[in-house]
């Protein structure tokens, strides 16, 4: 270490050429927010210099743009159905260079074991990785995870040095009424960070949740709401993933005064959207064609989620900091034709529909030794599961609002047949099916939801937010039992079905949210289901199975299903679908 350190001192002197000089560039300046014509020395991985330098290898940036590596400050790796190796190959060509995952999708699947496989799988990939470990396994007590991780089972994990605290808690409830077991896990964080998932939340009750340590949220879908939480110094991430897109919404809160709270996040991006659209080079560019300023935006990227997770070698192009970096071409269409990680050039081709090609391959590491396959475990499939007693005329019906994961309670009047609910697909309204999949107990929970746009057929997943087990909506009980059944049959993934029959699937065989093909396959695959759901209703620019993914997820009102019934996210409680 004392000889490396004495190497980069003396090449940041100019005593002695670095290994590699990324020469003519137009080197921004994260902290003076200005571009300058330099070179940029890189020694052992590091920053030596940005100055005048020459090397022992150099690069000719031909006066492109050189930016630090961008960060995410809030992702779930599992929603890109890729594995981790090729979710970093997706990132990284997108400039994107450092993600704060919190792997509460798999640890609901496979709990610890889970965990051990995602640190696993992120050594040693051009993304530095680093995690927020998840708080909520389950959810909430109303959920059926295959695992349940309390205070004492995340423990060991906090001393990793790539885990730097404790992941969105989404039990408010929990923190509110100062549930034991949420404040052990809490106090478990000491003097980390915490992740907040507060959506909805205000007054009081946030200044409470803020109080009891959590520094942050990403739930936010108004500017109004959003300034809540800033007035309060907690930092917003600003969220547009495949399924919640709330960039836009949001910009208006971020001012000159509070911008250094302020980061960009996706959360959960499809295959096929990491592909075409890119990651947080995509909301780069949404935010500056927004009107945002170009220095606000850019730290946004890169500085300020670096400062606030403590990452100070990250989020600059400067002397002593890691040598992530990207060379643009131009300032408009954010795409890097270079990238740098830790001062090793990789490439970065576009990816465009038809020429999704990324990084080269990068090997995953121990994909058939994890615990991770077979997990999909169902008894009894059979129509009887998917009866609705009707005990009134009028039903509680989820509403899907495009574009947001906040569902409505709604109130309709389906038909009813032999004393029970029954889809209908003139109003829109559709059966709802979340099928226990991790210990074979039966549980099937049924309800109505209204807003998915299918006219006929079936669509299924086992991508269930956050305890992952297998839901269905169709508009015939033949059809989303040809789903479960085809979903059983591949050990997880996506379904489609049509007249009794399974018309294609996506498998998902490691926790059935994974899959092991490359990420442009998982996207030619994904792209062919949702060519099938258009073909069965579902409208233009709708993602249904990200859609789907979270009808089931208990922490975020309105009304969500899981196994057990119907739940009023509002008054924390299982409901019957009769009103």
């Amino acid at each position: 270490m004392l000889a490396l350190l004495k190497n980069r001192i003396a090449v940041a002197r100019g005593e002695r050429p670095a290994e590699l000089a990324i020469r003519n560039a137009q080197v921004w300046n994260a902290f003076t927010g200005q571009f300058s014509l330099a070179d940029v020395a890189v020694q052992d991985g590091c920053i030596a210099g940005v100055g005048s330098y020459r090397g022992m290898k150099e690069y000719d940036a031909g006066e492109r743009y050189l930016l630090p590596g961008f960060i995410d400050a809030h992702v779930h790796m599992e929603s890109s159905m890729a594995a981790p190796a090729e979710f970093a190959r997706a990132l990284s060509g997108a400039g994107v260079l450092c993600a704060i995952a919190d792997p509460h999708e798999i640890a609901n699947v496979a709990g610890a074991r889970g965990i051990e496989y995602m640190l696993a799988a992120t050594e040693g990939l051009p993304l530095r990785v680093y995690f927020m470990l998840p708080s909520c396994v389950p959810a909430t007590p109303l959920e059926d995870s295959a695992a349940s991780l309390d205070a004492a089972a995340l423990a060991p994990f906090m001393n990793h040095p790539r885990v730097l605290g404790l992941g969105e808690m989404m039990n408010v409830p929990g923190v509110l009424h100062g549930d034991e077991a949420v404040l052990q896990k809490l106090l478990l964080a000491k003097d980390r960070l915490l992740d907040g998932h507060a959506p909805g939340l205000g007054g009081k009750d946030l200044d409470a949740y803020a109080a009891a340590g959590i520094r942050s949220d990403h739930e936010c879908t108004t500017a109004e709401e959003a300034a809540e939480r800033l007035r309060r110094g907690m930092a917003l991430m600003l969220r547009e993933g495949s399924a919640a897109a709330d960039l836009l919404s949001l910009l208006p809160a971020v001012t000159a005064e509070n911008e250094f709270l302020c980061m960009f996040a996706t959360d959960d991006r499809n295959p096929c959207d990491l592909l075409r659209r890119g990651s947080i080079n995509d909301m780069v560019r949404m935010a500056l064609e927004a009107g945002q300023p170009l220095t606000r935006v850019l730290r946004m990227a890169s500085l300020y989620p670096a400062r606030h997770f403590g990452l100070r070698g990250l989020g600059a192009v400067a002397p002593g900091f890691l040598a992530d970096m990207a060379l643009y071409p131009d300032l408009t269409n954010w795409q890097p034709d270079q990238v740098f990680a830790g001062g090793r050039p990789i490439p970065a081709p576009p990816p465009a529909p038809g020429n999704e090609k990324v990084a080269a391959h990068i090997h995953e590491p121990a994909a058939n030794e994890t615990p991770l396959r077979n997990s999909v475990r169902l008894e009894d499939i059979r129509a009887e599961k998917l009866a609705i007693p009707a005990q009134s005329a009028v039903a509680r019906v989820i509403g899907v609002t495009p574009g947001q994961l906040l569902t409505e309670a709604r109130e309709l009047r389906p038909p009813v047949q032999g004393g029970c609910f029954m889809a209908d697909p003139g109003q829109d309204i559709l059966k709802l099916s979340v099928w226990e999949r991790h210990r074979g107990t039966g549980l099937v929970g049924v309800g109505l939801v209204q807003g998915l746009g299918l006219r006929e057929g079936a669509i299924g997943s086992t991508v269930a937010h956050d305890s992952h087990h297998l839901v269905a909506a169709g508009a015939d009980d033949a059809d989303i039992l040809a789903v479960v059944r085809g979903l059983a049959s591949i050990g997880g993934g996506l379904a489609v079905a049509r007249g009794g029959e399974v018309l294609g699937t996506l498998p998902l065989p490691l926790g059935g949210l994974l899959s092991d093909m490359p990420l442009e396959e998982i996207c030619a695959e994904h792209a062919r289901l949702h060519a099938l759901t258009r073909m069965l209703g579902i409208p233009e620019g709708r993602d249904p199975f990200m859609s789907l993914a979270f009808l089931s997820l208990p922490v975020i009102p309105a009304l969500k299903l899981t196994c057990r019934g119907l739940v009023d996210v509002e008054r924390f409680r299982v409901v019957p679908v009769s009103v």
